[in-house]
């Protein structure tokens, strides 16, 4: 059974949450969350696009001649904390006794690769100089070596860097400074996401990294915009402590800490639907923080983001003018009402019931009104190479009707061999690379809310002080928060995406300058 006390009202009131959102979540653990079902992966020609040179030069050209008629901004998720990014070395540090074993003879033992990947490789790491110039001791032996410089990258006392948000690491060394993603992310935006010599950001950070955030941005950006020839406003909001989600024991009661208050976890990225949803702009690109390049590629992702925002813009063009036919015409000639259904079928990647053809015209306008009036979003899909995470799909929905979507394997009944066999020969993966149109042909703003397909979120097991829990994750924020949005995807090189999960992939080529 679970009900509130008035401890818990009153640590609802404080957080933003009704007794309502709660419950209807308790009900979500109960009957648990549907897997998708697919239905094919999309592919080129099949709801993946594929440019010549030519269509991608008039595309670049359409963006550059009309991007002044439009608001832009640059919309970063950037809350992820750097820990993950350094697991395996705070491990090493427990572990390891520099007086008592060789480097060598620990490698051997553990097995250990990718850490010795990293020791040898040490002098190509953006910040060693940084680190070289604090260590203080001397070492003795190689092991020693790494132990010190890995203490000095990691401990509380020293730089800390597994506290840091990974946006503020540094991630290329151009000699004089070492950049961080932050600042590659204002080299970008200068030259895709800007008019007139302005550009507009927005990242959405962990409170308690706010601070250093604004330092940051306080100490580059006169060389930043010395070298771009543009000025930036950035802006920050934190993902909201009312999109936190409520936390139930393996039994579906409600989970609580040791002092007796209700468990509360975040949401996941999905929750930043709000976020975006709150920002004033006509075209938004979106792009994870630790997706970058170094200056030498800057050039390729800011043609082959042009790309997308040029067809989006393309598109939208059309999208507004049928959408204004639809809304000023009572009575449509069926000609028309064909035109509009192709238009949303081939370029919009809308699918109709077969049914359709059965209504008359009214009903059929007022269906064509529905598909047409939703947020436009053009995703770049690189060609899958084995990472994990998420592709591009059509999916078939509990009333029959099939759409666009990206899917994540968690979304996926793994124990279903067709269903697996769809996941796993998918061409393409989703780098996060969005160009969003999120206003309707009359510069109204869309509520993105109106959008989100709650049914796709996720539930998964974790423990807390040693014990089960199960915890919802919102749907995606590329996922099912966008499901209800038209979708196209367009295949984009593959330089456009190089994320750094592990402090490793800070020696890829990508990111050596």
């Amino acid at each position: 059974m679970n009900t509130f006390s008035e401890k818990d009202q009153q640590q609802l009131k404080e957080k933003g949450i009704v007794q309502e959102k709660v419950l209807n979540q308790v009900e979500t653990f109960k009957e648990g969350i549907p897997f998708v079902t697919l239905n094919k992966a999309a592919i080129v020609g099949d709801g993946i696009r594929k440019f010549t040179d030519d269509e991608e030069q008039k595309l670049m050209e359409t963006f550059d001649a009309k991007k002044s008629e439009y608001s832009l901004l640059k919309f970063v998720p950037a809350s992820g904390a750097a820990s993950r990014m350094f697991k395996a070395f705070f491990n090493f540090l427990e572990v390891y006794q520099p007086q008592k074993e060789t480097l060598e003879s620990y490698f051997k033992r553990t097995n250990d690769k990718d850490l010795k990947f990293f020791s040898d490789h040490l002098k190509e790491l953006p910040f060693y100089e940084i680190i070289q110039g604090r260590i203080h001791l001397k070492s003795t032996n190689p092991g020693e070596e790494l132990y010190l410089f890995i203490n000095e990258m990691l401990s509380e006392e020293a730089l800390n860097y597994g506290f840091y948000p990974k946006g503020l690491l540094p991630f290329h060394n151009y000699g004089d400074f070492a950049a961080t993603p932050f600042e590659e992310h204002l080299k970008e935006a200068a030259l895709y996401a800007s008019t007139k010599g302005k550009a507009k950001l927005h990242f959405t950070i962990s409170e308690q990294h706010g601070e250093m955030f604004t330092t940051e941005f306080d100490a580059i950006k006169e060389r930043v915009s010395k070298e771009t020839h543009c000025s930036f406003t950035v802006g920050y909001s934190y993902q909201k402590s009312e999109t936190d989600t409520i936390a139930v024991g393996m039994d579906n009661t409600l989970f609580r800490n040791a002092d007796g208050s209700l468990l509360f976890r975040p949401g996941g990225h999905g929750a930043l639907i709000e976020n975006l949803n709150e920002q004033e702009a006509d075209l938004i690109f979106i792009k994870n923080i630790d997706n970058v390049v170094t200056n030498k590629a800057l050039a390729k992702i800011a043609d082959s983001k042009k790309i997308l925002a040029g067809l989006l813009l393309k598109t939208q063009e059309k999208a507004f003018a049928y959408a204004s036919v639809l809304e000023e015409k009572t009575n449509l000639e069926a000609t028309k009402i064909e035109e509009i259904k192709q238009f949303l079928e081939t370029e919009l990647n809308v699918r109709f019931a077969t049914t359709f053809k059965n209504f008359d015209s009214s009903k059929q306008v007022e269906i064509l009104k529905n598909k047409i009036n939703r947020p436009i979003r053009v995703c770049g899909m690189v060609k899958n190479e084995g990472e994990a995470g998420g592709g591009p799909f059509w999916i078939q929905d509990g009333q029959g009707d099939i759409s666009l979507q990206i899917i994540e394997s968690a979304q996926v009944n793994t124990a279903d061999a067709h269903q697996m066999e769809i996941f796993k020969n998918s061409t393409h993966f989703n780098p996060v690379d969005l160009v969003c149109g999120v206003k309707n042909y009359k510069g109204e703003g869309y509520n993105l809310l109106d959008f989100v397909d709650a049914k796709q979120g996720f539930i998964t097991e974790k423990t807390k002080d040693g014990v089960y829990l199960k915890a919802l994750e919102l749907p995606g924020l590329w996922n099912g928060a966008m499901a209800f949005w038209n979708t196209i995807f367009v295949e984009v090189p593959l330089v456009t995406f190089n994320p750094v999960k592990t402090v490793n992939d800070l020696l890829k080529p990508a990111h050596q300058v």
